[in-house]
């Protein structure tokens, strides 16, 4: 689980090398220091108990280690997914950071995919707002579960539009 950890801080660190925006690239960055950190502490105390006598203090540290790493994994998606709702630049061409940008970008049509559908739906309730759909807006969370990204959703070489970023508004 700990080095599950540093797969989220590497894709933390490359999607924040991209990002267009300054701000959510350094929230980004954060994030992904605060993975490093807890999943360094993880690795540490699962090593630490396994020449150790079994005590439960310490399989409860083990535990609310595991459980702080996985908020901190899902901190890192959120400010992923801010990062690529403001841009990416092209990553370089036949690169593992191009892999990742191929994997944000496909999360980023799907919710734009998602949030246009929701806006032409024209139920509306009493005060004359938009009723919105039982769906939830897609998640860079629930990709990831469903998939790693380096498998189905990132073609080796997606080939970019000339001439536009990889998160272009105007996809």
């Amino acid at each position: 689980m700990a080095s599950d950890g540093q797969v989220f801080v590497k894709f933390g660190h490359i999607i924040a090398k991209h990002c267009l925006d300054k701000r959510c690239s350094t929230e980004l960055l954060c994030a992904a220091e605060q993975t490093h950190t807890i999943s360094s502490q993880l690795s540490i105390v699962a090593r630490v108990k396994a020449v150790t006598a079994e005590s439960k203090s310490s399989s409860e540290l083990l535990v609310s280690n595991a459980q702080n790493l996985i908020q901190a994994v899902l901190h890192v998606l959120k400010a992923a997914e801010a990062a690529c709702i403001k841009g990416l630049q092209k990553p370089p061409p036949d690169s593992e950071e191009e892999e990742v940008a191929a994997f944000c970008t496909h999360w980023r049509k799907t919710l734009l995919w998602h949030r246009a559908k929701e806006s032409l739906n024209s139920d509306r309730d009493e005060l004359g707002l938009r009723k919105t759909q039982a769906r939830a807006e897609p998640t860079l969370t629930a990709m990831v579960q469903e998939q790693s990204p380096q498998t189905q959703y990132t073609p080796k070489h997606p080939k970019p539009i000339k001439g536009h970023t990889i998160m272009d508004s105007h996809l």
